[in-house]
Formats: C-alpha cells, structure tokens, sequence
C-alpha cells in the first residue's frame, strides 16, 4: 500500500500528512499485537476512509488494475451501512428518495442498530415512519443474506450519489466537515 500511497500523483501533502498520521498509530497501536493483524484489508479500509474521496479513487483504480478481487472486498467494507449515522440529514434524505422505502429498507433495518433506526426515522415524515414501522413488523424472520443484500444495495446508492456528488459522505478529519 505504500508503494501504491508513492506512486499516486497531485495529491495534497495534507492527504499524505493524514494517511502518515493514520499509519503510524496504526502501527503504534499493534506494537504488542501479532504482527499479521497490522495489514490486510481492514488497515486499508481505515486509511481510505480518512482521505478523501480523489485520493481514494487514484488508489483503489490502482487496486482494481493489480487485485480487483481484493479491490471488490476493499469496496465492500469502506463505507458500510452503519456508516449512514455519519450522514448528514440533507445528504440522508437524498438517499431515501432512490431506496425501495416498501422492500430494501424495512430489510436493511431490520438487524442495524437503534442509532441507524433512529437516524433513518428522524429523516422521513411521521406518516412514511408509521409505514416503515408496520412493514418492518411484518417481515417476520428474514435470512442475514437478505438482510445483507438489501443494506449492500442501499450502500451502493449512496456511493453513487457520492461519485455524482449529490451528496457528501464526511471524512477524515473535522476540519473537513462542511458548514
């Protein structure tokens, strides 16, 4: 990955200050740790998720042409469905105008945390959340897959809205939030 991070071309030294940052107390926090669990993908994840977004594209085009499997398992976890909490309310109410609200929704919520539950409720109308609700109710056991795929397609939404720029999905540090 740090051959990858050398090669990359017109990127901010704010960007490389970051992921520097970034890796080192990666590194940092490993130190007594088994030294396999330093790497791998989840380290890659963590650091694409703090730069921003034309950073991350030169890095994960790079990835797609050397690995694209492990370019696909990088796509997958960089921004997962519990990471809605992180979206603004305009941002969020942009996705819930492209996501099956009758299907794909009450499947995703099913598993996802109160806090996801009580951002997606706070972000539609009281009638919409009513019927939310009820067609999560009435759902009854569902399998994990379909539960799984149904956040997976309401992630992609949200990373294609976000390659569109329609909506804005925060990263890195606070001095990047917008106001």
């Amino acid at each position: 990955m740090v051959r990858r991070i050398a090669i990359m071309d017109r990127t901010s030294p704010d960007v490389v200050q970051e992921v520097e940052r970034v890796l080192e107390r990666r590194v940092v926090s490993t130190a007594g740790a088994d030294l396999a669990a330093a790497g791998g993908v989840d380290a890659l994840v963590e650091v694409l998720n703090r730069v921003d977004r034309t950073t991350e594209r030169t890095i994960m085009e790079s990835l797609s042409v050397q690995r694209p499997e492990l370019a696909e398992e990088v796509k997958k976890r960089l921004f997962l469905f519990e990471d809605i909490v992180h979206l603004d309310d305009r941002s969020l109410q942009r996705v819930l105008r492209e996501v099956d609200m009758n299907r794909d929704l009450p499947l995703a919520l099913k598993t996802a945390s109160d806090e996801v539950k009580q951002k997606i409720f706070r972000n539609i109308s009281k009638r919409a959340g009513e019927n939310l609700r009820e067609n999560i109710e009435l759902l009854g056991p569902v399998r994990l897959r379909d539960v799984e795929e149904a956040q997976a397609k309401i992630v992609g939404i949200i990373r294609r809205l976000e390659e569109q720029d329609e909506i804005v999905i925060r990263r890195g540090s606070k001095d990047e939030i917008l106001v």
